[in-house]
């Protein structure tokens, strides 16, 4: 559900006030993560690293308040979701978007992300649920190892969005580097700095509650489409 909400009666404001009109409201933050949990987990468990940590970033957002509200056109909107978006490389070759409802049961989300991600590789269509819940954009970038990237400020959409590109193995520690570009009425540096620090302890203390369950329920979406 979603409904707008008056600037004054929000903890944002002052925020609101400042950054709604700015040329370019938008911020971006790079940090490193260390990802060798997942790259374990993914390869006992056969579940995907980027469901992982699509899970990861889902389960850090939904910890810090500020993720519910988003400016959306000069309004304040608020939500009861979170949703996570992640790209899909379809049949005809080219890419589509696929946003996966944020849910705390590892098992559920999954199964929602290899049957959304594969539904939308066959049919080419986006699955948007932007009218029901806050997205965080994602994109992954796997043909190279990337230091960090900055997106646009195209004025339509203010969602926060978080890029990658593929982990480095340093000794026996994988890392991953991303960017967090986030639009400065909705959160300021705190809450996005809290956000990081949520993901980076939610990637390490993540665990799967059987590494080898039911391989048919995980495998029934899984085609060569899904990332």
């Amino acid at each position: 559900m979603v409904k707008e909400i008056q600037p004054k009666d929000s903890t944002r404001e002052a925020a609101y006030k400042l950054w709604m009109k700015a040329p370019n409201p938008m911020v971006t933050f790079f940090k490193t993560l260390d990802v060798t949990n997942l790259i374990k987990l993914s390869n006992k468990s056969h579940m995907k690293f980027n469901m992982l940590l699509v899970y990861c970033i889902g389960k850090a957002a939904v910890n810090v308040k500020e993720f519910y509200i988003l400016p959306v056109g000069d309004k304040l909107m608020q939500y009861d979701t979170i949703a996570v978006n992640t790209i899909v490389k379809n049949k005809a070759g080219e890419i589509s978007s696929c946003d996966i409802l944020y849910v705390e049961d590892l098992d559920v989300f999954n199964e929602q992300y290899l049957k959304y991600t594969n539904q939308v590789a066959e049919n080419c269509q986006d699955r948007d649920l932007s009218n029901d819940s806050m997205v965080i954009g994602t994109s992954a970038i796997l043909d190279t190892e990337i230091d960090g990237a900055v997106g646009m400020n195209s004025g339509i959409f203010n969602n926060p969005f978080i890029i990658w590109g593929r982990y480095k193995k340093k000794w026996f520690r994988y890392y991953l580097t991303l960017s967090f570009q986030f639009h400065h009425t909705q959160m300021d540096g705190a809450h996005a700095g809290r956000f990081l620090e949520n993901l980076q302890k939610d990637i390490k203390s993540l665990r799967i509650k059987a590494a080898n369950k039911d391989q048919t329920v995980r495998d029934k979406g899984d085609t060569k489409w899904n990332i």
